[in-house]
């Protein structure tokens, strides 16, 4: 078990497993199946990320750098969690690009009854060290562990 800390964009605790991208998150490309046609499962829909093609993203611990692409990114991922798709978090190791905070602020102001902590900062070492599958545990003020 190791223990990272990074900076609090949205806050919550969550458990969950962990899905790696060492690439950058398009979230237009990477939702597009799920908001339009319906995925409730979230399948990564961006066949340029060789890490999360065709996988589910709803309700992992999405570990990635950064995110990239549209500007269309912050209401991207306010809809999936007003749409019940979004990750249980996202764990930048990267600062967080302004458009991701402001979607994942919004839906965590906003929605009610939605939970996506939201932690940046984590350091290169974090995103070499977690893979997929690993246990994801949020906890407060910022400290992610990873079992």
């Amino acid at each position: 078990m190791k223990r990272f800390r990074g900076r609090v964009v949205a806050p919550g605790t969550v458990t969950a497993p962990a899905l790696v991208s060492r690439e950058g998150l398009n979230t237009l490309a990477s939702f597009q199946k799920a908001l339009q046609f319906g995925d409730k499962s979230a399948t990564c829909s961006d066949q340029n990320n060789r890490d999360l093609f065709g996988k589910p993203m709803a309700g992992k611990a999405l570990c990635l750098p950064q995110t990239i692409g549209s500007t269309t990114g912050g209401l991207v991922l306010y809809c999936a969690c007003a749409m019940h798709r979004q990750p249980a978090c996202l764990l930048f190791s990267q600062p967080i690009d302004s458009l991701a905070a402001a979607g994942s602020i919004l839906a965590s102001v906003w929605l009610e009854d939605v939970n996506m902590p939201v932690i940046d900062n984590l350091g290169e070492a974090f995103l070499r060290y977690v893979e997929d599958d690993m246990t994801i545990t949020i906890e407060e003020e910022g400290i992610v562990r990873v079992d």
